[in-house]
Formats: C-alpha cells, sequence, structure tokens
C-alpha cells in the first residue's frame, strides 16, 4: 500500500505495493448485465443519492437482482438480497476488496481506516486495535459516558422549556462529540470542538463531491484541509498518549502493538483514530436519532424502556452500571429495528479481485460492486410490513427464523463493525438518561424529511418536545 504523508493524502488506489490492484474491466464487459448508465456525465448518481431506497425498488423491479449502473463517473454492479450480502459480505473465496471499493469514496479522506484495509493487513491491525474493546477498558468508557450524557441530558430541559421544543439532532451531535472526545481522546474537547466538528462535517460531505479533486473553494477541498487540521491535531495528541497514557481509548491504540510486540507506526494510529472519531461520532448521532424518532412516535415502548431503565441503574438520575448493560434487553431491540429502519450506512461498495459468478451473470474482475442495507431492511420478504417499527423482530425466536444476512448495518464478515459493542453500550446509556429524565413527543402530523447520503439526518434537525419527568 502506498505511503500516505501527515496531512497529504494521496490515492491509494494504485498498483504501487498493493498486490491485491485490479484494473476495472473494459469499458463494455458489463454490457451484458441489464442495467442503465443514466444521464450523460451524471449518470445514475444525482438519482441514486436523492432516493437511495426507492431507487434500488425501482431498479430490482425492472432489471432484477443484479443490475448495472453508472455513479460516481465509473460503471458497476448492484447485488439484491440476503444471499448477495452474504456473498460480499462473509467473502469466503476473498473475492471482494474493501480498500479498492471505499477508496474512491474515502482515500482523500480516512485513508488506512479499518474499513479501508484489506485481509491480512486488516486482520493484523484489527487484532491490535482490539485490545481498546476489551472489558475491563470498555467498563472505564462506560463510566465516562455515564457521566457526560447524565450532565449533558440534563441541560436540554431548561432550551426545551423555553420553546417548547428541541432540534435533536445538533443536541445529540454535540453531545456525542463531546463523549468521544472523553472516552475516545480522554480530554475535554473545550475550544477545539467546533473547529473539529467542522472539519468532521467537512470530511463527510466530501465523501460524496461530485468534484472528487481537492480544488480550492470545492467541497473536496474543505474535506482534505480539514483532514489536515486533524491530522496535526491527532499527531501531537497522540505523542502525548504514548508518553503519558490514560484510560480513554487512544491510549489503548497508541499501546497497540503487532504480533511482534511493535508498536502500531505513528501515522497508521492517527489514520485509525480519525476513521473512529468519524465513524463514531457521525454513525451513532444518525442512529440514535432514528431511535428517537420512533420512541416519539411510540409512546407504549417508550414507556416500556423507560421502565427497563429505570430497574437496570435501580432509579432515576443514576448511572447504568456497566454491569447492567445485559439488562436492556428491549433497549437493544429498539435499537436494532430503528437500524433496520434507517441504517446510518444505506449502501457498501466493493470491487472483485477476480471474476465471479451470481444470480445466472458472470461479473469479472475489477467490476464495482455494491450491495444495500437499506434495500434488504426493506424487503418485505424477510420484514413483514416493513414502515413499521416493531422491536420484536428481534426476539431470539424471530432472529432465529430470518437469513442471517438480512440485517446487516454494522456490516458482517471479516469487517464486521469493530466498535459495535461500544455503540450498543452508548445508545443504552443514553437511553436510560434520555428516558428517565423526558417523556419524548412530536406536534400532531409532523414527519421531517430525512437526507440520505452521505449518513442519513432530518434536514429540520427533528423537532422534539420534551416533558421533563425529575
Amino acid at each position: 500500500m502506498a505511503s500516505i504523508a501527515a496531512g497529504r493524502p494521496q490515492d491509494i488506489q494504485n498498483e504501487r505495493g498493493n498486490p491485491h490492484w485490479t484494473r476495472p474491466p473494459r469499458a463494455d464487459a458489463l454490457d451484458p448485465i441489464p442495467g442503465t448508465d443514466g444521464w450523460p456525465l451524471v449518470g445514475t448518481t444525482i438519482t441514486q443519492l436523492a432516493d437511495p431506497i426507492g431507487f434500488a425498488e425501482r431498479m430490482a423491479a425492472r432489471y432484477g437482482p443484479v443490475y448495472r449502473t453508472r455513479s460516481f463517473g465509473r460503471r458497476m454492479v448492484n447485488l439484491v438480497g440476503a444471499d448477495a450480502n452474504e456473498l460480499v459480505l462473509f467473502d469466503r473465496e476473498r473475492i471482494f476488496s474493501s480498500e479498492q471499493g471505499w477508496g474512491p469514496v474515502l482515500n482523500l479522506l480516512f485513508p488506512r481506516g479499518l474499513m479501508l484495509l484489506d485481509f491480512d493487513m486488516h486482520r493484523l491491525d484489527r487484532r491490535a486495535l482490539s485490545a481498546a474493546f476489551k472489558p475491563e477498558p470498555m467498563r472505564n468508557y462506560c463510566a465516562l459516558l455515564n457521566a457526560d450524557i447524565a450532565r449533558g441530558t440534563q441541560s436540554w430541559g431548561a432550551g426545551a422549556a423555553q420553546t417548547g421544543t428541541m432540534a435533536f439532532y445538533p443536541a445529540i451531535k454535540a453531545l456525542t462529540l463531546e463523549t468521544a472526545a472523553t472516552s475516545f481522546l480522554g480530554l475535554p474537547l473545550g475550544p477545539e470542538a467546533d473547529r473539529l466538528n467542522s472539519a468532521f462535517v467537512d470530511m463527510v460531505q466530501a465523501s460524496i463531491a461530485p468534484v472528487r479533486r481537492p480544488l480550492p473553494f470545492t467541497a473536496m477541498g474543505k474535506g482534505v484541509a480539514g483532514r489536515r487540521m486533524m491530522v496535526a491535531y491527532f499527531t501531537q495528541l497522540l505523542r502525548q498518549r504514548r508518553a503519558d497514557p490514560g484510560q480513554d481509548m487512544f491510549s489503548q491504540f497508541a499501546l497497540a502493538t503487532r504480533d511482534d510486540g511493535a508498536l502500531l507506526p505513528e501515522d497508521l494510529v492517527v489514520d485509525h483514530m480519525i476513521f473512529l472519531m468519524m465513524a463514531a461520532h457521525d454513525t451513532i448521532t444518525s442512529s440514535m436519532t432514528g431511535l428517537i424518532w420512533q420512541l416519539a412516535q411510540h409512546p407504549e415502548w417508550q414507556e416500556k424502556l423507560r421502565g427497563e431503565a429505570r430497574a437496570a441503574a435501580g432509579g432515576d438520575a443514576r448511572p447504568l452500571p456497566f454491569e447492567a448493560l445485559g439488562q436492556m434487553v428491549l433497549t437493544e431491540m429498539a435499537f436494532k429495528e430503528a437500524l433496520r429502519i434507517l441504517p446510518p450506512v444505506p449502501a457498501t461498495p466493493r470491487r472483485a479481485l477476480k471474476d465471479f459468478s451470481f444470480g445466472g451473470f458472470r461479473i469479472p474482475a475489477g467490476t464495482g460492486v455494491g450491495i444495500s442495507a437499506a434495500s434488504i431492511h426493506a424487503d418485505p420478504a424477510h420484514w413483514p410490513d416493513p414502515a413499521r417499527f416493531d422491536p420484536l423482530r428481534f426476539t431470539a425466536e424471530e432472529v432465529a427464523k430470518r437469513h442471517k444476512y438480512a440485517w446487516v448495518p454494522f456490516g458482517g464478515g471479516a469487517h464486521m463493525c469493530l466498535g459495535l459493542h461500544f455503540a450498543y453500550m452508548q445508545v443504552k446509556v443514553l437511553v436510560h438518561h434520555i428516558l428517565t429524565r423526558y417523556e419524548l413527543g412530536v406536534a400532531p402530523g409532523y414527519a421531517p424529511a430525512w437526507q440520505a447520503w452521505p449518513i442519513p439526518k432530518p434536514r429540520d434537525g427533528l423537532q422534539l418536545r420534551l416533558r421533563p419527568l425529575l
């Protein structure tokens, strides 16, 4: 893999140093696959970004479970269904490259994040970083989360009392950034918060920018500038953590070692931390907003989860103990159902490293391949009445009846999200502190419009009514 100098990301999608690099197939190689190239220049990009679920449903209805599109300037093949998800995510035969799939979208912004590594390199770094998610570090993170979330959610009541409502999305985004700073970095962000948050926003928005070069005044230019600032910030902090480690996640990453006992290279740790901060910050913000939107509409489930939280913590306004996380069974099912309805990563790209067959079609090496969590999560063949919020879909009995790859918000196989248990923990602590302090509601007939890409969010911030219970 090509090296990436601090603050100067280069295109990692090149042949030099990458034994798995595969060139795209000839332009006409995908002609036998049914589908469309869309409009001149823009292809199907704009249509897909505007309505990813609707677009996928229309394409699958017209062309079947294997269809061709042209987005972000390249032809690719989309595979639909749980069997397709298993083929691509489990990847028994090492056919698919995550690095080369995500690279055109993320390589200038989040290079060498764990999601952008393949095979042995991915396995080695994943093993090293997994030490940060062992029980004792997780216990420490839980205590930090409780303190930050209790303080943050308590402050929401005053603002809501003055206006009658609060915009939930920006509030939870600010809180998750604060909790990430404390539990991940081991420090309060203070005046750095706005700069880092702005950098995150610029980097994520740049990932779907139509202009893919970091030219001045373009979204990609702003995103790369944000990355440059973050590299400098995290590099300085890494050196401090190696000299004086704490209980935070960054200290765990700073001291992570390979099998031979060597510390991970400095620039690699920085890349992993930037990627993790983005993934944890933005995906939790999106998925927690989706859960709260559902609970605000379903007071019966809100009350069930409130009772569960009180029982687990031994009352209101108490920390949720690490040992009690396993008691939050209904909360976990509700979160899984919210992730089904609104997965924070709607689609997953890969690139085929060798020829393969699926659905009666031969797909050549070098082809971009996409699967869609948003599509499979809305498939009535697996989810009867898929628009309905029903956490009981995730009882053990119901889960056993379904295809294992019909629910894939955390991916699957070797690239299953490393931080998924941290995500469950953070959501349970959030639900506990929010629901034991407030009753949630929305105005009659209220239905926010959602921006689908790059990570789903309500366009108006989700206008939420809070009634204090304490």
